[in-house]
């Protein structure tokens, strides 16, 4: 058991970037992809994988200090801040539990495969500190382990519903056939922005309101390239964190890179990923008659979409003044401005791009989050200081972060599992559910059939 887990670690180690060409490997092999086929797969989704991270970089290494920068000169004076998920997901690896945790996801993961109640294979290991970080946060609280794994459980089965659901979705608007997101940071946005979402389509005149990047182009002409709008919107970044003309420039000409670069490493990445779906689909259709089954990918995936990044680039600067005006937030947003992206990426999907919608939905995600990351915030701050993690933190100073229970489906998975009594906490979130589950799976399926069989009639009868 030691060496399996010692094995495990060191390909955590290793990172995505090596042990996704891995997992893509394997995957292949089991879907019955050719040897040397699906070892080229695995090696080209790991190369665009590691040139959609290296973008991703450039894109945190400039807005992320423009966004801090942002933050300083404006004077915001609140005393949570956030850390940056990066700083979550030592605290969550450090934890004693952590094997526990990661071994129960994934057997979650195969045994709802193999019953049936999920199609998402998610091979995204290196993510799963998302869904392992409320057990860690439940541990800590309760001192009770069966609680913590029935946390880190229950946010599994959500994560690959959802993951489920919003599929058909990210084939539709980002092109990605057979690939599912089960990034809790991604995923957790539809709690809010489908509901939200829905409201908007029911205001008389809002529900008029709908502008893309398309229209953009077709409007603002030369302005309106990705291009130019990522060097635009960058410089504004610039100056409105006091940048010097050179430091503006480079932040401009960054997002405007970005902007370019990420659909070219996106579709290396679907070049390599494309065999692997096509055997995903015969060994459905062979083994899983009327089945199909997705791959669970990061959303880093998506995240640099010309239209995720502009809608980006516009919800971050109002991030920060929304901090400041919201009531009960003490929240100071920072480290993680740079991956407010990975926040905004499936809202926009939703919207088919509706950058109007993308702005009030993004906002409206970035409350919730820094809601919940200031009730949260003294928990994990004392948990990094249990594991050894010193942040140096002025006197009465807390953490938080855009990730952990910040994430609107974290929050209320950890909410009832600690707070209040959990016998009636835990039932009452999986009746929630489980009402969302059945119309999602059965309801829904059979309006649409419904649906269709009329529109054909209709056809039919016009002929």
């Amino acid at each position: 058991m030691e060496l399996i887990y010692d094995v495990f670690q060191t390909l955590l180690n290793a990172g995505p970037t090596v042990l996704l060409p891995l997992i893509i490997l394997g995957v292949g092999l089991v879907f019955g992809v050719k040897p040397a086929k699906a070892f080229r797969s695995g090696l080209t989704v790991g190369i665009g994988f590691a040139g959609i991270k290296l973008v991703i970089n450039l894109l945190s290494s400039s807005l992320g200090p423009a966004a801090k920068a942002m933050v300083e000169r404006w004077g915001f004076s609140l005393d949570v801040l956030d850390v940056g998920w990066g700083t979550i997901a030592a605290v969550t690896w450090a934890s004693p539990i952590i094997p526990i945790l990661i071994f129960a996801i994934l057997a979650i993961n195969i045994i709802m495969l193999i019953l049936k109640k999920t199609n998402t294979l998610d091979v995204d290991i290196w993510n799963y500190h998302h869904m392992a970080i409320v057990g860690v946060m439940t541990y800590f609280v309760t001192g009770n382990i069966f609680l913590a794994v029935g946390a880190s459980a229950v946010m599994a089965i959500v994560t690959f519903k959802l993951s489920d659901w919003s599929a058909p979705m990210v084939e539709d608007y980002f092109g990605l056939p057979g690939v599912s997101l089960p990034t809790v940071s991604a995923l957790s946005s539809l709690i809010v922005a489908v509901p939200l979402n829905w409201v908007l389509d029911k205001i008389p005149g809002v529900n008029k309101i709908n502008f893309s990047l398309k229209d953009a182009k077709k409007y603002l002409g030369f302005f309106g390239e990705p291009i130019i709008m990522g060097l635009i919107l960058g410089g504004i970044i610039g100056a409105l964190a006091g940048y010097n003309f050179t430091d503006i420039a480079n932040v401009a000409v960054n997002m405007s890179a970005v902007l370019v670069l990420i659909p070219k490493m996106t579709s290396l990445f679907m070049e390599g990923l494309m065999p692997i779906s096509e055997g995903a689909k015969k060994f459905a259709k062979k083994r899983f008659k009327g089945r199909d089954l997705y791959i669970g990918l990061d959303a880093a995936v998506i995240s640099g979409n010309p239209d995720v990044i502009t809608t980006s680039l516009i919800v971050i600067p109002l991030t920060i003044l929304l901090a400041v005006v919201l009531p009960g937030n003490r929240m100071l947003p920072f480290a993680d401005l740079a991956v407010v992206p990975f926040r905004v990426a499936l809202v926009v999907a939703l919207t088919r791009g509706n950058l109007f919608k993308n702005v009030v939905i993004g906002l409206a995600t970035t409350a919730a989050i820094l809601l919940a990351g200031t009730v949260t915030a003294p928990v994990l701050t004392d948990l990094a200081g249990s594991v050894g993690i010193d942040l140096s933190l002025a006197a009465g100073a807390l953490i938080s972060s855009f990730a952990a229970t910040s994430l609107t489906q974290s929050f209320l998975v950890f909410m009832a599992f600690t707070v209040g009594n959990p016998l009636i906490n835990i039932p009452v979130l999986l009746v929630v559910f489980g009402i969302v589950w059945y119309y999602m799976d059965v309801v829904k399926p059979r309006k649409l059939a419904k649906e269709n069989i009329e529109v054909a009639n209709e056809v039919e009868q016009s002929v």
